[in-house]
C-alpha cells in the first residue's frame, strides 16, 4: 500500500485565512451536525481534487514503471 497524502506543493495547505480540515497526511472535512452542520468550502474542495489529481499522477508513474522520485 502507498499512502498518499495532500503535499505541501498545494499552496494553500497552511493557509491560516479559514479553519480546513487538510493536512500533509490528505485531504479531511468536519461537517459537524445539527445546528452546527456544514458543508466543505471551495478551499476544502480543492483540496480534494488536487489531491485526487495528485495520486493520478502518481499512479500513472508506477504504472509506467517510472517511479515517483
Amino acid at each position: 500500500m502507498i499512502i498518499v497524502g495532500l503535499p505541501y506543493t498545494f499552496k494553500d495547505l497552511t493557509t491560516m485565512r479559514e479553519v480546513t480540515g487538510g493536512t500533509p497526511y490528505g485531504e479531511s472535512c468536519v461537517t459537524g451536525g445539527g445546528d452546527e452542520a456544514r458543508m466543505p468550502s471551495n478551499l476544502e474542495l480543492d483540496m480534494c481534487r488536487f489531491q485526487g489529481e495528485h495520486v493520478s499522477r502518481i499512479t500513472n508513474r508506477l504504472v509506467s514503471g517510472a517511479g515517483i522520485a
